[in-house]
């Protein structure tokens, strides 16, 4: 396998889902948040899913535009793989037999983390998660949200990306944007961060 991590808008994406035990129904639920359609072929029915019959296979696999066989029988995983041909398709079972991976992934406010060991170890990929976990802090999402605005104002004002770069970076380190979010003042490091733009491009807001 030949993998490259991608984030994917699936608003609106059609999921097949073959079987609906812990693996399927965690995969259905993360679908359906992401704002896909999803359908699931299983024994029990999964809130917010279309039930979809095993008999009509064929057609939910065209059907799809993602198709994710976590079914506890291998054979109709096997099945589901070859019917899916060249379609975007996660094996539960056995990762290497398709060409999609979901990883464990988790958020902290608007940080998105994803987390893949290679099918190694999926014990360390918890661990993993947790040292991620632990190693952001309330002040890194405080200045996620810094970043965010001063980056808007800057793609008003400033058309050379680089420049917009190096003010970004400069406002990312200023001593008075840092004390101002260790403090917990998000308002006193925008305005911090205003000023700086306003120095460096030479203009009043």
């Amino acid at each position: 396998m030949s993998l490259t991590p991608l984030y994917i808008d699936m608003d609106g994406r059609r999921v097949l889902i073959v079987g609906s035990g812990t693996v399927g129904r965690r995969r259905a639920e993360r679908f359906l948040k992401a704002g896909a359609e999803v359908a699931v072929i299983g024994t029990s029915e999964i809130e917010g899913t279309i039930t979809a019959r095993e008999d009509d296979l064929e057609y939910w696999v065209d059907w799809a535009d993602l198709v994710v066989a976590a079914s506890p029988d291998g054979d109709l995983n096997e099945r589901v793989t070859e019917l899916a041909g060249g379609k975007l398709i996660n094996r539960a079972d056995d990762p290497s037999r398709g060409n999609v991976v979901v990883p464990a992934t988790f958020n902290i406010g608007e940080v998105s983390v994803s987390i893949f060991t290679g099918t190694k170890s999926p014990l360390m990929a918890r661990y993993l998660r947790e040292r991620i976990q632990e190693a952001i802090s309330p002040q890194d999402l405080l200045m996620i949200e810094v970043q965010d605005r001063a980056r808007r104002i800057l793609m008003g004002e400033a058309g050379d990306h680089r420049k917009r770069r190096r003010i970004l970076y400069e406002i990312s380190e200023d001593p008075g944007v840092r004390e101002m979010i260790e403090g917990g003042d998000l308002d006193g490091a925008v305005e911090r961060a205003e000023i700086i733009i306003r120095e460096r491009l030479g203009c009043c807001r």
